[in-house]
This record gives structure tokens, C-alpha cells and sequence, in this order.
């Protein structure tokens, strides 16, 4: 048995299909799709944002990625709502994802990232290869739960 590397460049790859699919899923909806509940707590729509804000939290406040400069004016309660915001909003935080997971090589993945003070009695530090993957599996669990609320009002899922 051969051991291949699963590098950053091939997770890349990979995780840029499963965007593409989820913004599939995504592009469709109407306002009105996007305020249907996933959970008593949450709509469609906020549970899409939240993927936005999960990549800006790690990416940009715990491991220093540069924000995207119109990410600065995303999150309002109306970006929410419509389908091409929410887009924009995933759209914004992969071109600073992406190039990362370009750049990053096997020692970077390696670095142990210090959480931001604003939670770093409550948080351990983690490497670069960790918070990628947390972001990652992250987005799968809600993709899922997406597919899930969308399917069972009749709607096409994150086709997988």
C-alpha cells in the first residue's frame, strides 16, 4: 500500500466543489425560502450567513487573513434575505480562503494560531491544519442541515 499527501492544494479542490454545489442550493431561493425555519432558532437564511460568519470568524480574526474590502458592508438583517447577498457573502470569504490554502505550505499548516483575546480564556490555541479542517467540517455538518430543512419543504438540497 502507497501513502500519498493530501495537501492544501487538493483540499482546495475539493472543498471548492462542495462551495459550488452549496451556492447551487443557494441561488435559487427567494426571500420568502430564505425566512423558512431550519430550527425554531433559525431560518434558512441565517443559517446560510452563518457559514459566512464561521469562515470570517477563523480565517481573518483567528489565523490574520486579509478581509475582503466589500466583506466590510456584508451582514446586515437584509443580506439575510436575498439569495445574491448570502452569495456575495460566501463569494467574499472564499477569495480569502482560497488563496490561502494556495499558499500555506506543510510547516505554516503546522503553526499553532493563539485564539483572539476576546475569547482566549475560553479557547486553546490550535494549528493552521486544525482550524481548516474545523472550518471545513463545519461547513459539511451545515450543508447538511441545509439539505435537510430545503428537502423538506420540496426544494433541491446541497447535492452531494
Amino acid at each position: 500500500m502507497s501513502e500519498t499527501t493530501f495537501s492544501l492544494s487538493t483540499l482546495h479542490d475539493y472543498w471548492d466543489n462542495y462551495r459550488q454545489r452549496v451556492n447551487a442550493a443557494l441561488t435559487p431561493l427567494t426571500p420568502e425560502q430564505l425566512a423558512l425555519p431550519v430550527a425554531s432558532h433559525q431560518t434558512v437564511g441565517e443559517l446560510f450567513g452563518h457559514l459566512v460568519g464561521a469562515r470570517f470568524w477563523w480565517f481573518h480574526r483567528w489565523m490574520g487573513e486579509p478581509e475582503p474590502p466589500a466583506l466590510v458592508e456584508w451582514g446586515t438583517e437584509q443580506d439575510l434575505r436575498e439569495a445574491t447577498s448570502l452569495l456575495s457573502g460566501l463569494e467574499l470569504t472564499w477569495q480569502m480562503i482560497a488563496p490561502a490554502l494556495r499558499r500555506w505550505s506543510a510547516a505554516d499548516q503546522a503553526q499553532v494560531i493563539s485564539p483572539p483575546a476576546s475569547v482566549a480564556e475560553q479557547e486553546p490555541s490550535h494549528t493552521r491544519e486544525w482550524i481548516v479542517w474545523h472550518v471545513l467540517e463545519h461547513e459539511i455538518h451545515h450543508g447538511g442541515e441545509l439539505s435537510l430543512a430545503l428537502g423538506g419543504y420540496g426544494l433541491q438540497g446541497v447535492y452531494i
